[in-house]
């Protein structure tokens, strides 16, 4: 099929953060109401600028599959009466389907006659359905936050202001809620026209290139990439690039057009993070380096053509003089004190309400912090961890961060180098932020790991402690971010340590507060075990693998992913159904045991004595295994008992009449039960 249908929505300046999202959203709806409606397809390109959503559906169907679908009504008791006629229920189950008496038949489905009938449909025009579902697909659009405008219902983000729709370069008239669509889009909104017409695919794509549009996201960043590095060589330095910065500049330019402009040279004298914020994050520009270190230079990108450039430029210079000239000033302010002499000011800055000032979350930070450290028998490192432990929040009320808050922790390290802290103070005291967001980099100092674990072993465990827990969407003290910055840290530096004995110390920090202590930490822990369920899926783990190590009561997070990894690969296995077959009947029989002692002298039977004699090798050759962390090995050596397992079920009655015989048989069940979930619990295992 080389049909096509094209639809492009026209909106007032959207978001750039909204851009990706909203085009990801509609191609969603069209695919859903497309398969609904049973209109085939090839494929759905979604293009996007700030202007417009375009979407190209090729190989589009001229009309619907038609349908015919066997539905099933009552049973045949219900739906004939005594008197063999059909009752209210058989006629009214015939009506909602449109079907008459002599359409239906009764077949029988298991033990019983039902109703049954053929629904027949052919299929609409393609042009017709979609009259439905465009409106449709644009109005299933979700944002955080939206607007209504013009008396309208429907809600978007930015006011939508012309549609396009051509099925086959024919215009199909598509009513949105009042704005009806046509072959009439719009250019650039400064260099191009204010209207045109297409009348094709290929007439609409070269149209929209002559009047300033770079339609296709993909090829807008690839030429905003190349003209700023081409930028970047002309000044005898390289781009620096941030991809969430290059990928919301892409959503905020139609047309882009490189250019650079300068700032004076003394403050690319400051630290490069206190030149880079507010060039990044407040006015989206990307700095230029040479050898690792800042030109006193950015990059930006107009929406627009080279027309007068230089003008663009100066005005650009200008606001970011603005920017640097402020930091320079904080910078000055800020450093004439050393960083100690800004803790007494925490102490006036609330945490929270019942968790006290931020004062106080340090002092907590600092004890579990160095209790962190003997658990992981890192107590050579106690005195920095200390020292960075009281620093660490003492930038929160410099005058820098007050006004850039992105340079919390970065102006810590900066202002504790200032002031003579040696350099595993002054990087614990940034590291202790880490990681800030999904993929950011992590602690890898030992004081700087001990009190990134701490300060959010703080938070979650005072927010718990006073009920205070994140609920479905809503989590306004980012808690879960902070748990899984916390596994992070744990599963990368392989850090062997009891999530368990983690959770503990935190709390012991709140003896001021009135809690369940051991009702919280089970509540922790439940909590750090979903993020831990979440993020093992993510990484690619089954979940039933994840059950698995989870039921085997191992809190050891770093452990816990090992083992995961490794059983993710070992069910790979042949004879995989027999093994856990077997498995599965040892745990079944094992929680009847009452006890996992074991009489050799009860042992009567060859196959369960073969099976014990077995067992105390594998189990003596499973625990070295573990010790070592050969895992993979380890569950080899354990299903090496399979083929004992099967004979012993096979030729003796666990169950025996003899109460002793048959407790003894099921302590050895127990055992070999142990002994598995000292790997993971095999049980949890899904097979067919």
């Amino acid at each position: 099929m080389n049909n096509y249908l094209l639809f492009e929505v026209g909106v007032e300046e959207l978001p750039s953060r909204f851009v990706s999202s909203t085009l990801d959203q509609i191609k969603g709806n069209l695919t859903k109401l497309f398969n609904e409606n049973r209109i085939k397809f090839d494929d759905i390109k979604a293009y996007g600028t700030p202007r417009r959503l375009a979407f190209i559906v090729e190989g589009i169907s001229d009309k619907q599959t038609d349908l015919e679908e066997e539905v099933k009504g009552p049973s045949k008791k219900i739906a004939i009466d005594a008197d063999g006629n059909f009752t209210k229920p058989a006629l009214g189950f015939m009506k909602s389907k449109g079907l008459k008496e002599e359409d239906v038949i009764f077949k029988t489905v298991g033990k019983d006659e039902y109703i049954f009938g053929t629904i027949r449909q052919a299929g609409c025009e393609t042009s017709e359905v979609l009259k439905t579902i465009l409106p449709q697909a644009v109005k299933m659009v979700v944002f955080p936050k939206a607007m209504r405008w013009g008396g309208k219902n429907m809600r978007f983000a930015r006011p939508i202001r012309w549609m396009v729709t051509l099925l086959n370069d024919k215009v199909l008239e598509i009513d949105l809620e009042g704005i009806i669509s046509s072959n009439v889009t719009k250019g650039h909104r400064f260099l191009g026209q204010s209207e045109f017409e297409v009348n094709s695919l290929e007439d609409y794509l070269t149209k929209l290139e002559e009047n300033f549009v770079i339609l296709d996201q993909d090829k807008r960043k690839a030429i905003i990439k190349e003209q700023c590095i081409n930028v970047a060589n002309t000044l005898g330095g390289e781009i620096e690039f941030d991809e969430d910065l290059l990928e919301e500049v892409t959503h905020l330019v139609e047309y882009p057009t490189a250019f650079y402009g300068e700032f004076d040279k003394e403050y690319a004298k400051l630290p490069k993070e206190v030149v880079t914020t507010p060039m990044q994050q407040h006015q989206r520009y990307f700095p230029v380096l040479k050898d690792g270190k800042l030109l006193p230079n950015f990059i930006a990108v107009r929406n627009g053509n080279d027309y007068k450039i230089e003008n663009v430029k100066k005005g650009n210079e200008k606001v970011l003089e603005a920017r640097l000239a402020d930091a320079l000033f904080f910078y000055k302010e800020d450093t004439k004190k050393d960083l100690e002499s800004y803790i007494e000011k925490l102490k006036s800055v609330v945490f929270q309400a019942k968790l006290g000032t931020v004062y106080d979350k340090s002092l907590r930070i600092e004890k579990l912090s160095v209790k962190i450290l003997d658990l992981l028998g890192l107590s050579q490192d106690e005195a920095d961890t200390k020292r960075a432990a009281k620093l660490c929040k003492a930038d929160l009320v410099t005058g820098m961060v007050f006004e850039f808050t992105e340079l919390q922790g970065i102006m810590g390290r900066e202002y504790a180098k200032v002031g003579g802290e040696n350099e595993a103070v002054s990087e614990a005291i940034f590291e202790h932020y880490l990681p800030r967001f999904a993929g950011d980099i992590l602690p890898q100092t030992n004081a700087g790991i001990a009190l990134s674990i701490a300060d959010k072993l703080d938070s979650i465990a005072g927010f718990f402690a006073i009920g205070i827990h994140p609920t479905g969407s809503q989590d306004p003290y980012a808690l879960r971010r902070q748990a899984l910055g916390v596994i992070n840290i744990l599963m990368d530096r392989k850090l062997d340590i009891s999530l368990k004995s983690l959770v503990d110390i935190s709390l012991e920090n709140y003896t001021n507060l009135e809690f369940d202590k051991q009702t919280v930490a089970n509540e922790m822990m439940e909590f750090f075990n979903e993020r831990i369920k979440n993020l093992f899926r993510e990484l690619g783990i089954r979940y039933d693998v994840i059950d698995a190590v989870l039921s085997a009561n191992i809190d050891n997070v770093s452990d816990m992913y090992i083992r995961a990894e490794e059983l993710n690969n070992w069910l790979q296995k042949d004879e995989l159904v027999e093994m856990l077959t077997a498995f599965n009947r040892v745990s079944t029989l094992a929680q009847k045991a009452t006890s996992s002692e074991v009489k050799e002298e009860l042992l009567v039977e060859d196959a369960e004595k073969a099976l014990y004699n077995e067992f105390k090798n594998v189990k003596e050759s499973v625990k070295s295994l573990l010790s070592e962390k050969r895992y993979s090995e380890s569950l080899d050596a354990f299903a090496s008992l399979r083929t004992s397992i099967d004979n012993m079920f096979d030729s003796v009655m666990v169950m025996d009449k003899d109460e002793a015989i048959k407790n003894n048989r099921l302590g050895l069940l127990k055992q070999i039960y142990d002994t598995m979930l000292s790997i993971c619990d095999l049980s949890k295992i899904v097979y067919k």
